[in-house]
């Protein structure tokens, strides 16, 4: 198979113009884009993909020893985009999906010139002067949930990312969160929330914008701004909203922001 097929990758909108590339975070689905995305697909050549192991990608996509690192996520998404004969692009990530798009720009400065981090974190967890937002314990409950009760951890982490115990956000995400399985979704979360990717934001050469929400409790302002501070002239939009997701909480706002970032960046790239 392909890996536009593993991805079950789309692509949409006028041949020859810019590239926007969409990707989601953990347990999640292209479809999270659906408010944001098609705002570019009229003057915007817009990729849509489904990592491994996430949405509907085809499962043979998924190794473990590949995927036990964001590195692996990095070369599929490499390997995605030379197989479209695409470089240049603007990579849109969400969540950890950032951090994936830092490692492939730092990599393959060539594919990718512009980056939109969408709730970034570069490290989860709390250590020294750093705040991430958790504590390890804080990360062993998770991932120990993760690991023991198959159908338990699907709420706390909605209710998380969402920003809410209720509403359509709220009941998306869980949704999302019951189609991925066990095994990968227990070992994407330990790459996830035990990264560490501070050391690489310096070698970021691109363009970037940093998208943050207001009230996170994943990636709180502190992670945002560190990212922030820590990449060679990178912007920064606050959201006013709750939760971990502005594309699904917020999506004007979110539209809003990638929009102008690109209009000042597209003379200078």
């Amino acid at each position: 198979m392909t890996r536009a097929e593993l991805l079950n990758a789309s692509v949409r909108g006028p041949s020859g113009a810019p590239v926007v590339v969409f990707v989601h975070g953990f347990g999640c689905g292209q479809h999270m884009w659906r408010h944001v995305a098609p705002a570019f697909e009229a003057d915007h050549r817009v990729v849509l993909l489904d990592l491994p192991g996430s949405g509907d990608a085809d499962e043979a996509g998924y190794d473990p020893d590949r995927h036990a690192s964001l590195e692996g996520y990095r070369d599929d998404l490499a390997d995605l985009l030379q197989e479209l004969g695409l470089s240049s692009v603007v990579l849109v990530g969400h969540s950890v999906a950032a951090m994936i798009g830092v490692l492939l720009q730092i990599e393959r400065p060539d594919l990718v010139d512009r980056l939109v981090l969408v709730a970034p974190s570069a490290r989860y967890v709390d250590v020294g002067d750093y705040v991430g937002g958790h504590s390890e314990p804080d990360i062993d409950e998770l991932l120990d949930l993760l690991s023991r009760n198959h159908l338990g951890w699907q709420d706390p982490l909605s209710t998380m990312v969402a920003g809410s115990p209720e509403g359509p956000a709220k009941d998306e995400l869980e949704q999302a969160f019951c189609r991925t399985r066990p095994e990968f979704a227990a070992q994407f979360a330990n790459v996830t929330f035990r990264g560490d990717n501070r050391a690489d934001l310096p070698h970021v050469t691109a363009p970037t914008l940093v998208l943050q929400s207001a009230h996170d409790v994943v990636a709180p302002e502190s992670a945002g701004q560190f990212v922030r501070d820590a990449i060679p002239g990178a912007q920064y939009r606050l959201i006013q909203t709750r939760g971990h997701a502005p594309h699904l909480t917020a999506p004007a706002d979110t539209l809003a922001a990638i929009r102008d970032f690109l209009a000042v960046t597209a003379a200078v790239v």
